[in-house]
């Protein structure tokens, strides 16, 4: 069975890249037009996104600088310390929403000093996988499509954060603790 599944999974992207075309091109569907105004349409998408990004990162370099992040975690300690999540996974909650690559890079810090199979890298690696960046979303995608009154999403994208940050903690307390 084992063998099955990795025949499948070798080969399922190139049956589709193979496919699609195929496909388009019974249905007599101009597939090279198709694809080159999508590009098009793409690169227009991309431009239109720089701003957007330009201005993410550099808040979010003021944000480190700063030391604001440190300050908020100085702060906050105490009670999360209270709930056992520990300080060490603390930053990771707060860059999460705001970076990929940075809570990324924290994440691979903290795994290089614990341990990947360490309580605080195993908390780390699943607030990766359980949360999302929610600013870069709004950002991005909604800049992409001129939306401008983000504040409920706001406000939800960041407790959907919180709440996959204390379960992530509280789940691998609870299972690995």
């Amino acid at each position: 069975m084992y063998q099955w599944i990795t025949v499948i999974s070798t080969w399922m992207i190139p049956a589709l890249i193979a496919f699609i075309p195929l496909y388009a091109a019974f249905r007599k569907v101009p597939v090279y037009e198709s694809f080159v105004d999508g590009a098009k349409d793409g690169f227009g998408t991309a431009v239109s996104l720089i701003p957007h990004l330009v201005g993410m990162m550099v808040a979010i370099s003021m944000f480190r600088a700063s030391g604001a992040m440190d300050a908020i975690v100085a702060v906050l300690e105490p009670l999360f310390a209270w709930m056992k999540v520990p300080g060490e996974v603390l930053p990771l909650g707060l860059l999460r929403p705001i970076t990929g690559a940075g809570s990324l890079a924290y994440t691979t810090d903290l795994i290089k000093v614990y341990g990947p199979d360490s309580m605080i890298g195993r908390i780390a690696s699943t607030i990766q996988g359980s949360t999302d960046t929610t600013l870069y979303v709004l950002t991005v995608y909604f800049g992409a499509v001129g939306i401008r009154r983000t504040k409920y999403a706001l406000k939800v994208g960041l407790f959907s954060d919180l709440v996959g940050f204390l379960a992530a903690v509280f789940i691998c307390l609870l299972v690995f603790g």
